[in-house]
């Protein structure tokens, strides 16, 4: 892993962020921006960020857009309801066992207010919906202004062991091993266009990706390519490498486009020995894949292999830090740089299983054919 993948994924696991208050993110990749001179950024009217690069020369092959979203399960600040006591918004899924007694820390004015949850009120977004926290009664020693993103009480990045471990690793290592990819992709000046679609509000349900789909932020010739952070199942590990995801819980995704994301993979592996990778239907949520599928865009996905998912921590019930393995996002910016190369390049037909199918009739159709008459009715 390189000091600038370390630095990169560092400085964005290090930010607060919560869904519809992702700003201290959006100012980091603003700033990002503005060191990559070859890059365009625009954003669109929701708060949706699109990075841009296109050649000099005309570019080969159709654009990749490579898509990630910049919140993570958080608390708003609403109003101190008492001296000691703030009240504040949840968004994100979290399961209400995890809230009673657990620590939160308010950002405000570039420093922490610590506090503690007292209570939790439930409600549901429509009948037969599960209940879900809405909203919290936190202890704080301090007044906490309205608006002030809330995230739990926990350390920032820590490296042991061959992993790193954040408050919220989900997404914001994925948006880590998006720029990382793009910045040593920019400064060799390749001949192909690519997007990067940085999405906000991911948490409570796609709402960023939906808008960005419906107003045509990112243009339907684009293949699309979700990067994520999704929880271990069977079947896949931390240490394996980038998990190239067949579907998720919802859909299954583009299969020219995965058999692709596969190819690559596997060039990747016979060039360089410690690049690893898998694959894998990852069924234990959604992501932001299926509502571009669902809008028309051909779509595939990588997830990095995480640890306590949406900071659960299972066996001992109580929340704690998101962790991932550094070689994992290391071999993660390795894929995604190849992709955006498109190296190999980017078939449908040569992508799929298409030519071992045609290759398999052409072997045997002949014997087909001379046995058929020996199977008539006698």
């Amino acid at each position: 892993m390189t000091g600038s993948q370390l630095r990169i994924l560092s400085e964005l696991l290090s930010l607060p962020t919560a869904p519809f208050r992702e700003r201290h993110v959006l100012d980091y990749v603003r700033r990002f921006c503005r060191r990559q001179p070859a890059l365009s950024l625009s954003e669109d009217r929701f708060g949706n960020l699109l990075l841009h690069y296109r050649p000099r020369r005309t570019p080969r092959g159709r654009p990749i857009a490579l898509t990630g979203h910049l919140d993570h399960p958080g608390f708003e600040a609403l109003k101190m309801v008492s001296a000691g006591t703030v009240r504040a918004r949840w968004r994100g899924g979290v399961a209400v066992e995890y809230f009673r007694g657990a620590g939160v820390r308010f950002h405000s004015e570039g420093r922490w207010i610590r506090g503690k949850v007292r209570s939790v009120r439930r409600s549901r977004k429509e009948p037969g919906k599960p209940l879900r926290v809405s909203t919290a009664d936190i202890a704080v020693a301090q007044p906490v202004p309205p608006g002030s993103i809330g995230m739990w009480d926990m350390p920032g990045p820590r490296i042991s062991k061959g992993r790193i471990q954040a408050p919220a690793c989900d997404d914001l290592a994925g948006v880590a091993a998006i720029l990382e990819a793009v910045r040593s992709l920019v400064r060799a000046k390749p001949d192909v266009e690519f997007f990067c679609l940085l999405t906000r509000a991911e948490e409570v349900g796609f709402a960023g990706a939906l808008a960005a789909c419906r107003s045509g932020t990112l243009p339907k010739r684009c293949l699309v390519i979700n990067v994520e952070n999704s929880s271990v199942l069977p079947g896949v590990s931390q240490g394996g490498g980038p998990i190239i995801r067949v579907g998720d819980r919802l859909s299954v995704f583009c299969p020219a486009l995965t058999a692709y994301l596969v190819r690559v993979a596997e060039a990747l592996a016979s060039k360089n020995r410690s690049f690893r990778f898998q694959r894998k239907l990852m069924d234990g949520g959604s992501c932001e894949a299926t509502v571009f599928c669902d809008y028309g865009y051909e779509t595939g996905a990588v997830c990095l292999a995480l640890g306590n998912y949406h900071n659960m921590d299972k066996a001992r019930r109580r929340v704690a830090p998101e962790y991932i393995r550094l070689d994992d996002f290391a071999n993660t910016v390795k894929l995604l740089s190849a992709v955006l190369l498109q190296d190999p390049p980017y078939s449908p037909s040569a992508a799929g299983p298409r030519k071992m199918l045609r290759d398999l009739l052409a072997e045997h159709e002949a014997t087909l054919l001379r046995t058929a008459v020996l199977m008539q009715p006698s």
